[in-house]
């Protein structure tokens, strides 16, 4: 169950919300305790119903965990609907006591309701567009613009042009996606799992992932344009090795040659969770 809620996707949901309240701190916001770490905790919630959510609906006869039972794996799906109806129910409980407290205006509920309505279209049936191959599109716009706005304006009540910086840190977030769909990419063939990757066929979407990765630095490198200096953003540039050792393997893997899936997707994780990171640390160290 632990692998289902994709610990790993809420490290990333941290990482960026920190980056969105750093820019905010940058910017000689007063910090506010209270919404920052009611805010943290109702993205952290967020994120794991979009992750636990969508295995709710899977068909009926595919296996969650490796070498379960039919009975184990009805278990399991209540188990995670249980959980997923708490997740909201307490999410619901955070954002009502912010707003009967004031400690946030009313406009500041903009993003948490854009969060609330990702996270249901990406899981619930009619859209469940997890399975229609925008799932990891929707993951990204999540992890990487949605949340690091909201810890920004629980902090100052409205957004910024700084809050651009999230632009190529969305396109990095995706790239990271796409690449941890190869390893499952033959399984989720075999189940009729819709990603962006068996919806386009790894001919197409490997030339796709290099192109995101380039324009995600050559965002970085556009961002005088909205105010913040190349100094301040020179960190984001320290993963860019790790970023063309992702194009490389990616390339390697198109040629034939044998996977490493495991270097691949720390290689993924990487790139996209050191430059949240990094980002996040120089906002408030600045």
């Amino acid at each position: 169950m632990l692998r289902l809620t994709r610990p790993l996707h809420l490290l990333f949901a941290a990482l960026t919300y920190l980056l969105g309240a750093g820019i905010a701190d940058y910017l000689g916001v007063t910090f506010r305790p209270v919404p920052f770490w009611l805010g943290l905790l109702g993205v952290l919630l967020a994120q794991l119903t979009m992750s636990i959510l969508p295995e709710i609906f899977r068909l009926d006869s595919e296996p969650l965990a490796e070498g379960e039972t039919r009975r184990a794996r009805q278990t399991l799906r209540s188990n995670l609907l249980y959980l997923s109806i708490a997740s909201l129910t307490a999410l619901a409980i955070i954002l009502y006591g912010l707003f009967v407290t004031h400690q946030l205006p009313l406009a500041s509920f903009l993003f948490p309701a854009l969060s609330l309505a990702i996270v249901l279209l990406h899981s619930l049936p009619p859209f469940r567009l997890a399975n229609r191959g925008f799932g990891e599109l929707l993951l990204a716009i999540h992890l990487a613009y949605v949340i690091p706005t909201i810890a920004f304006v629980f902090q100052a009540g409205n957004t910024h042009r700084f809050l651009a910086v999230t632009l190529p840190l969305t396109f990095l977030a995706f790239t990271y996606f796409i690449a941890s769909n190869f390893p499952t990419f033959a399984q989720d063939r075999k189940y009729g799992r819709v990603t962006f990757l068996t919806r386009l066929g790894w001919e197409r979407v490997v030339p796709l992932h290099h192109i995101f990765v380039v324009f995600a630095y050559i965002f970085f490198l556009v961002m005088p344009a909205f105010g913040l200096t190349l100094p301040l953003l020179a960190p984001a540039f320290l993963t860019l090795p790790f970023a063309l050792y992702q194009i490389l393997q990616l390339r390697n893997i198109t040629l034939g040659l044998p996977p490493n899936w495991k270097i691949l997707q720390a290689t993924a994780s990487a790139v996209f969770g050191l430059t949240a990171y990094f980002l996040a640390l120089t906002f408030w160290l600045r």
